[in-house]
């Protein structure tokens, strides 16, 4: 049974362990001490960390036997939206030392952010992952890392009705936990190494019409659907995926 560590046991870092539990074994970390304990009397070997974006004084060790795991799946924050490029630097640094010389399959929940609000379609190839600072300082040190860009998370206690929403005619970039789980359970069997995938559902309908549908609201007019639409047709072709949700309308049921 394959060996899989997750950095980062928040809200899809729980989702993705959930859905792997029994068919891997599984480790995680997490930033406190009271998750940790929880998670460790699940069965879930857990220790604390995190990454700061400061330098250390001492710097972080290495994650015990981390030579042995197969799949490292990294789902903390590596963006340069959140801090400036030395400061993102410096969290990868930390999380290298954590990590090591890692040589298994690796995986990095990257967004789908990266790409600009203009009404267009977007396709990984209209920004590759050199032009993005948080991929490119771990792709550079970790040559088979796939990165997975993420559209917004949504499941569960997720849904569009909760939230403050503006441009209510602009398509959603949506994508459903249990699809992410899915995919990497897929690249995992195939072995899939160094892939730039965007992971969005393929229907991209207007915020509105979410909303609606999770109000049980019907619509009778068609709505032109504006903004931007970042494609996961790469994903389909080369993976042969079938979405478990292909459709944000739907992800509430």
């Amino acid at each position: 049974m394959k060996k899989i560590r997750i950095i980062g046991y928040g809200w899809l870092g729980e989702r993705i362990a959930s859905s792997l539990s029994g068919k891997y074994v599984l480790s995680a970390t997490t930033t406190t001490e009271n998750k940790a304990d929880q998670l460790n009397n699940k069965g879930i070997h857990t220790v604390i960390a995190s990454f700061p974006d400061y330098q250390l004084t001492e710097p972080y060790s290495q994650w015990s036997d981390i030579e042995n795991i197969d799949v490292l799946i990294i789902t903390v924050h590596i963006s340069e939206k959140r801090c400036c490029v030395s400061s993102l630097y410096n969290r990868i640094q930390n999380l290298s030392s954590f990590i090591g010389d890692f040589k298994g399959q690796m995986f990095l929940m990257s967004s789908t952010g990266v790409y600009p609000d203009f009404p267009k379609e977007f396709t990984e190839e209209d920004i590759p992952w050199e032009n993005v600072p948080g991929e490119r300082m771990l792709r550079n040190k970790y040559p088979q890392l796939n990165i997975l860009r993420l559209g917004g998370l949504m499941g569960d206690n997720r849904l569009l009705k909760n939230y403050n929403i503006s441009n209510l005619d602009h398509a959603v970039n949506h994508i459903h936990y249990a699809d992410i789980s899915g995919i990497i359970s897929e690249m995992i069997e195939k072995k899939t190494q160094s892939k730039l995938y965007n992971v969005t559902a393929p229907i991209h309908p207007a915020k509105s019409q979410v909303i609606n549908a999770q109000k049980n609201i019907t619509e009778d007019e068609e709505l032109e659907v504006k903004g931007k639409k970042v494609l996961s047709s790469k994903l389909v072709s080369e993976l042969n995926y079938v979405f478990q949700y292909p459709d944000p309308r739907t992800f509430h049921l």
